[in-house]
């Protein structure tokens, strides 16, 4: 089964994908992307992904090159293409190619990038055991909730995870914990389940509106509010959400135990109904 790519309206092996060099994703990271994954070869929450992708697109003047329904088409195509029972499907719209300028270039058309990969979920023990996540200061933009390119302070964080042992970092602000690098972060708390609100500081995540709906069908008690860093360690269970991690325990915070060092009841209770609704 090949990685695919779509290029400006062409599909072609991925080897072969080329943008160039005058693009204002790679002299600017002028652009906007969104990832996607498979259940059973089926893309998963399809209209909920192209919609952020829009409100990204308009919040930074982007133009959207394709009606919805063209975007939905070519997802499809690119996924049966591929031919994997589980893909990740990777999609990116810049500004396009004009002479390096920072003011937006008055004629351009945008460049589309669409990828298809093999997913390789996280080890299932994982998700037994649990993760281990440590905390960076978040000096990220103040724009989070847009879901832009510009992704080196999570790249730099994500690396300091793999360097001390860990799965994942956490942004904190102002002695708050915002989201992960690649996350969303909910912490039981007293039997109610908190996560950080939607709003510039965080990235609005399909999965979290997933948890967060399964959570209230299920009677538990939700709150989205500030999540100091003091609370979050010493609540009775955290986890993760998102795209390739889904519903992800965690059982330690800069080295401290999360409630008795093992994923709790109501984080397994909600991955299992979110796997279940996913068909994974």
């Amino acid at each position: 089964m090949p990685n695919i790519a779509f290029v400006n309206g062409r599909f072609l092996p991925l080897a072969r994908a080329t943008v160039s060099v005058e693009d204002r994703g790679f002299q600017f990271g002028d652009g906007v992307y969104e990832l996607l994954r498979t259940y059973g070869g089926e893309i998963f929450q399809i209209e909920a992904h192209l919609e952020r992708l829009k409100n990204s697109a308009e919040s930074i003047g982007l133009d959207m090159p394709y009606a919805p329904g063209r975007w939905k088409s070519m997802l499809e195509s690119l996924n049966r293409k591929c031919g994997y029972p589980s893909a990740k499907l990777y999609i990116q719209i810049t500004r396009g190619n004009a002479p390096r300028n920072h003011p937006f270039p008055e004629r351009t058309r945008p460049t589309v990038v669409m990828t298809a990969r093999r997913l390789v979920p996280p080890p299932r023990k994982l998700y037994e055991r649990g993760a281990s996540v440590i905390t960076v200061p978040d000096l990220r933009w103040g724009r989070c909730d847009l879901k832009t390119i510009n992704l080196l302070p999570n790249v730099m964080a994500r690396q300091k995870a793999k360097t001390e042992g860990a799965n994942e970092a956490l942004f904190v602000r102002g002695g708050r914990v915002t989201e992960g690098s690649s996350s969303n972060v909910f912490g039981v708390i007293k039997g109610r389940i908190c996560t950080t609100p939607t709003g510039p500081g965080i990235l609005p995540g399909v999965t979290r509106v997933l948890v967060l709906r399964i959570a209230k069908s299920s009677g538990l008690s939700v709150s989205e509010t500030e999540l100091p860093l003091r609370r979050l360690i010493s609540a009775d269970e955290v986890f993760l959400s998102g795209t390739t991690v889904e519903v992800l325990p965690v059982v330690r915070i800069d080295g401290r135990r999360i409630g008795n060092g093992k994923p709790g009841r109501i984080t397994r209770s909600i991955a299992e109904s979110f796997r279940l609704m996913a068909g994974g």
